[in-house]
């Protein structure tokens, strides 16, 4: 496996990348030994701060006070969840053992510590250990900001102890660069950018010990982070939060990192698109790369040294993406559930994360929820956008929405045409051309499958970003474009917008020498969507994915689609040739879908079979009244 994934990465490299990844390999084989242990980075003489952040904090309105002193006592209980798992309770009186940094709650393993070299872990090959998702989550520090806020907000002493002994055993148990929380530049950005808001929020109130511990963690960071960045094709969400955290961690230490500045703020030039959608073809993802931005344009305002207003424009442009996908956010592309600043699970990541745009630029936007974390950071919104009706369609990054009345209903509809992600690889794009979800009076109905699982989802990862598992057309099983790698894709197909409802792609000429052609016509009660292969005529597979609490039943050449027994949908395909398969042990013998990371569901998935050429097929959805 090792050996096929470098062939295919190799093939994803332009010769510039190639002679880049062997330096770096000399450099990272150079630094082991030579660049480690916590005597080679002393604590500043100060702790670094935030500019503007404690005040922010201290004026949190009661909801959010709320919301945190309850994320602080679950911490002090003992209490942690992340990616739909929930961690084995720990003795409040022993929050931190060592052995927590290395542990996986899902398989019970543990991953390589202080015995091994960071940079020659195998996280993305042995999955016997787990999805280092899990243990990566833990060691982003990420709980103790609440417990800092708590300390700040209340003076809760069981807080601040208990910061000083995560403090402690992280540092006992992760000497630089040994072990696992090492072992990716993203993780120590946010990390550190974790540490940092926990210093300014209650750096004063923390030990001598304590404060030589964060200072001497941070410190090893700031060596570490420019060292090895995410560059060529690997220069996505990872390289902003890089930026994000080598920024924080120069401005609060009081001098503002110029050129790391200019490159955060060209990097969002480039990952969110003029028309305000993410380059990387997932508004989750997008939302965390805005959001670590977000916070560093807080910091150089608070600093007096405002980013421009063309950053500005540009997240204004993502806040008013978000609000024409309608609530809730339809699950597309890849999601991992990263945060920035989070008091743990949340309903709707991108719509918290567009509200707090709209707050920090004193724009209308999309009315945060009460006890929203960002809303007290960044501020509200000073008035309630309405969210775009008809049809919007976002060029650049290849999506159509369409909201409106469908048969007294509130429907939402978006349409796929984008490309299938960013960069070479297209690391967090699923092969979804030409795919559609539909939303009615703010539930899903037809969905995008979702994630699931990265380094440990195996067969089941391909099946989550593959064609089949999409509300789209696919041709013997076979994905449009081919699947190189767990964040690698190889033979692209493109997409080409024809009209604001059609579209088409060319991911399967290569093989079978045609053209996916689909347009989407809606009426008073519904739509049709006709499907055509120009250029020939092959035996393909129509797929519609529920959400998964609605069922399936066939009657004919139609199927009805119901909600706890009331009738939502009717789907007439153009023969009986159709099937409803709902779980199964194989990908692709039912339908899952993955509302979050780490969470698989099983859920109906309609099939229709049949021959499909260039006179196309009509596919009639009828909403029920």
């Amino acid at each position: 496996m090792k050996l096929g994934w470098y062939i295919n990465r190799l093939r994803s490299m332009e010769p510039a990348e190639v002679l880049h990844r062997l330096g770096e390999a000399a450099r990272k084989r150079a630094s082991k030994g030579r660049h480690e242990g916590w005597a080679r980075y002393p604590a500043a003489d100060a702790l670094p701060t935030l500019p503007g952040l404690r005040d922010r904090f201290a004026a949190a309105d009661p909801a959010t006070r709320a919301a945190i002193a309850a994320a602080a006592a679950a911490t002090l209980a003992g209490r942690f969840r992340a990616l739909g798992r929930d961690w084995p309770e720990r003795d409040p009186t022993d929050l931190f053992p060592e052995a927590l940094w290395r542990f996986d709650p899902v398989t019970s393993g543990a991953w390589p510590g202080a015995e091994a070299y960071a940079l020659e872990i195998d996280f993305r090959h042995d999955g016997s250990r787990g999805d280092v998702k899990y243990v990566w989550e833990i060691n982003r520090l990420q709980f103790l900001v609440p417990l800092a806020a708590e300390v700040l907000l209340a003076d809760n002493r069981a807080a601040l102890a208990a910061i000083e002994a995560a403090l402690a055993s992280w540092q006992a148990a992760n000497p630089p660069f040994r072990g696992v929380g090492w072992a990716s530049g993203i993780e120590v950005a946010l990390r550190a950018i974790s540490l940092i808001v926990v210093a300014s929020l209650a750096g004063d109130r923390l030990s001598p010990a304590a404060r030589r511990q964060l200072g001497e963690i941070l410190a090893a960071s700031q060596f570490w982070l420019p060292r090895f960045p995410s560059r060529f094709s690997s220069a996505n969400n990872h390289l902003v939060a890089e930026l994000a955290g080598e920024y924080l961690l120069g401005l609060g230490f009081g001098a503002e990192p110029q050129a790391t500045r200019a490159a955060l703020i060209a990097e969002i030039d480039r990952q969110i698109l003029s028309d305000g959608s993410g380059a990387e073809q997932t508004p989750t993802y997008a939302a965390f790369t805005v959001e670590l931005a977000l916070l560093s344009a807080f910091a150089a305002r608070a600093a007096g040294t405002p980013f421009p207003k063309a950053f500005d424009n540009r997240i204004s442009a993502f806040a008013g993406f978000v609000d024409s996908l309608g609530e809730p956010t339809p699950n597309l592309g890849d999601d991992d559930e990263g945060r920035v600043l989070t008091l743990g699970d949340e309903p709707d990541y991108a719509r918290s994360v567009a509200a707090a745009i709209a707050g920090f630029l004193g724009i209308a936007g999309i009315a945060p929820a009460p006890g929203d974390l960002r809303a007290a950071v960044f501020g509200a919104p000073p008035s309630v956008s309405v969210t775009p009706a008809g049809l919007t369609s976002f060029a650049e990054g290849g999506l159509t929405v369409w909201r409106g009345p469908l048969a007294g209903h509130a429907a939402t509809l978006t349409f796929d045409h984008g490309p299938l992600g960013y960069l070479s690889i297209a690391a967090h794009g699923h092969a979804d051309a030409l795919s559609l979800t539909l939303a009615l009076d703010g539930r899903p109905v037809l969905v995008d499958p979702g994630t699931w699982l990265y380094g440990s989802g195996g067969k089941w990862r391909d099946w989550f970003r593959g064609t089949p598992a999409h509300n789209t057309l696919s041709l013997y099983g076979h994905n449009q474009s081919r699947i190189a790698g767990a964040f690698n894709w190889s033979d692209k197909a493109s997409s080409r917008w024809l009209a604001p409802l059609q579209a088409s792609h060319d991911g399967y000429h290569k093989l079978f020498g045609v053209t996916h052609e689909r347009r989407i016509a809606l009426a008073a009660d519904g739509f049709d969507i006709v499907d055509r292969l120009v250029g020939g005529t092959e035996e393909a597979e129509l797929a519609f994915q529920l959400a998964s609490d609605l069922t399936a039943t066939i009657d004919a050449d139609s199927v009805l689609v119901a909600r706890a027994g009331t009738p939502l949908l009717v789907l007439r395909f153009p023969s009986p040739a159709i099937a409803v398969a709902r779980g199964g042990d194989t990908p692709g013998a039912g339908g899952w879908v993955a509302p979050r990371f780490g969470e698989k569901l099983p859920a109906d998935r309609i099939t229709w079979r049949g021959n499909v050429g260039p006179d196309g097929v009509v596919t009639r959805i009828s909403v029920a009244k």
